[in-house]
């Protein structure tokens, strides 16, 4: 027999106990878990919102020309995105060359030679407060720093504003994937004559390799939908940039500029950049998801 109130008493079968749930409290943990079900499903709204309407919009004028032609002048109809593309595709190989190997090199440093000192509780503290900093700040830094010093906004500029921002996500990613090496693994190289060098670039990067990865491109895909930051150091440019010093133009700054343009031809290129920045972030999610299932050593 049981109680009303959810205590156990004893069964049909001696030495058991049978439990039940009073109707009351039944009946509230089913309230409780259709009011969760409500809440998600309300949260996952404006992304559905979101999605439909970039892919419905982005789709209308998605074809070979968007990849082959440039953005044509305001009262001309047709055209692509040629030189945004190539451009974000530029500024995004320059922010992965400087933010990499530092963010790598970050990590190794605080995880491997100062652990669990001052000096490694600095590092990380100021890496935290990096990655809480405004990507807009981050451009006015590549401003100061680049802009002002060659007189020129540049695809340079555009990439140190954005390597700003992917720093905190490789370090701290990658300084999680060289913290999951077991001790062991060293003390074993090390045992068998291995120096400390050859102990982390022959053994712990190569096993820790599926962190570092991930971390790099969950850092792109951070970087590749910032406006901001390349507003104030890569700008734009209505035709093919010919060096990496010139003005650049990126698929987030043309959808900011024809976003808000009152022709219509340009409001749709700005809905195929939307469309290929999410397709894009949306590629690079999945990478890094398939890589995060390789992560234990």
């Amino acid at each position: 027999m049981t109680t009303p109130d959810n205590t156990p008493t004893s069964g049909t079968t001696p030495g058991t106990m049978s439990y039940t749930v009073a109707p009351q409290r039944k009946l509230f943990g089913n309230i409780m878990t259709g009011l969760v079900i409500a809440c998600a499903l309300l949260a996952a709204l404006p992304l559905v919102s979101i999605l439909i309407t970039v892919i419905t919009n982005g789709l209308s004028r998605f074809g070979p020309a968007i990849f082959t032609e440039l953005p044509p002048p305001p009262l001309v109809d047709g055209g692509g995105l040629r030189n945004a593309i190539v451009g974000t595709l530029t500024v995004m190989v320059i922010s992965a060359a400087i933010s990499v190997p530092f963010g790598i090199m970050a990590a190794i440093y605080v995880s491997e030679f100062a652990r669990d000192t001052k000096l490694a509780n600095a590092v990380r503290f100021g890496i935290n407060v990096l990655s809480g900093v405004p990507s807009i700040i981050a451009g006015l830094f590549a401003y100061g720093v680049v802009v002002l010093a060659t007189g020129t906004f540049s695809a340079v500029a555009g990439g140190v504003a954005l390597a700003v921002l992917m720093i905190p996500i490789i370090e701290r990613t990658a300084e999680e994937g060289l913290k999951s090496i077991p001790l062991e693994v060293r003390q074993g190289a090390l045992g068998v004559g291995a120096t400390n060098f050859q102990t982390i670039s022959q053994i712990v990067l190569p096993a820790s390799l599926p962190f570092l990865a991930t971390g790099v491109t969950l850092a792109l895909a951070r970087a590749s939908g910032e406006t901001a930051a390349l507003l104030f150091t890569a700008l734009f440019n209505q035709f093919d940039a010919r060096s990496v010093w010139q003005p650049t133009a990126t698929l987030s700054v043309l959808i900011y500029n024809f976003a808000i343009s009152p022709y219509k031809n340009q409001q749709e290129l700005a809905w195929v950049a939307a469309f290929l920045i999410m397709v894009f972030i949306l590629i690079v999610s999945i990478i890094a998801r398939r890589l995060g299932r390789r992560t234990q050593f």
